[in-house]
């Protein structure tokens, strides 16, 4: 019985979001930004997008969460 690809998915997304989140750190704290006396149009991007990879990886342990607790209740009901 294999339901692994509901946690794999999760677990992608998880990765996805933490890639995303490092790289629009990094963006944000670049010299270039530090720097600058207002925002550029790329650091608000940046946070934007900072913004949405932490809600992606949120969505992401959720699903991860759901996915182990299914898997429990199916070898509950199988036992």
């Amino acid at each position: 019985m294999a339901i692994n690809p509901i946690s794999d998915t999760a677990l992608q997304g998880i990765q996805r979001g933490m890639r995303q989140m490092r790289r629009n750190a990094a963006s944000i704290a670049s010299a270039s930004q530090m720097t600058a006396k207002t925002p550029t149009k790329d650091a608000v991007r940046a946070l934007v997008e900072l913004h949405q990879s932490s809600l992606q990886t949120s969505a992401s342990v959720k699903a991860f969460k759901t996915s182990d607790t299914l898997v429990g209740s199916l070898l509950d009901v199988k036992a």
